[in-house]
C-alpha cells in the first residue's frame, strides 16, 4: 500500500473563552493558540473541512470560523505570471552577487 499525502487546511476559530479551546482537538489538529486574541489554528483534512466548519460554528463558545484561503491562491509564478522583473532585479541577475557586493560598498 503506497504513502498518499492528504490535502490539509487550516481554519481559524474566534472563541469567547480560551478554557474550551481544548474541546476543538476531537475536530483536527491544534496548530497554535493566540491567547491575547483568543483564538485558535486548526488543520483538517481539506475533505472534511466544511462538514466541520459547520459543526464548530454551532458551538456556543465560538465566535466566528475562518477558513484559510490557501488552496484557492495562485501559487505558480514562472511562466505567463503577470508579475514582471523589476531592472534592478534583472541587472541582480545578469552581473551576479559579486557585483552587488561591490556595488553595496561604493
Amino acid at each position: 500500500m503506497p504513502f498518499q499525502i492528504k490535502q490539509r487546511q487550516s481554519i481559524v476559530v474566534y472563541l469567547y473563552h480560551l478554557k474550551q479551546s481544548k474541546v476543538l482537538r476531537k475536530y483536527g489538529t491544534i496548530q497554535y493558540v493566540s491567547r491575547k486574541m483568543k483564538y485558535v489554528i486548526l488543520y483538517l483534512d481539506q475533505d472534511k473541512v466544511t462538514d466541520t466548519v459547520q459543526k464548530i460554528s454551532k458551538l456556543k463558545f465560538v465566535k466566528a470560523v475562518v477558513k484559510s484561503p490557501r488552496p484557492e491562491i495562485k501559487r505558480d509564478f514562472q511562466n505567463g505570471s503577470i508579475y514582471k522583473m523589476t531592472e534592478e532585479d534583472q541587472d541582480k541577475l545578469k552581473y551576479g552577487e559579486k557585483n552587488e557586493s561591490s556595488r553595496r560598498k561604493l
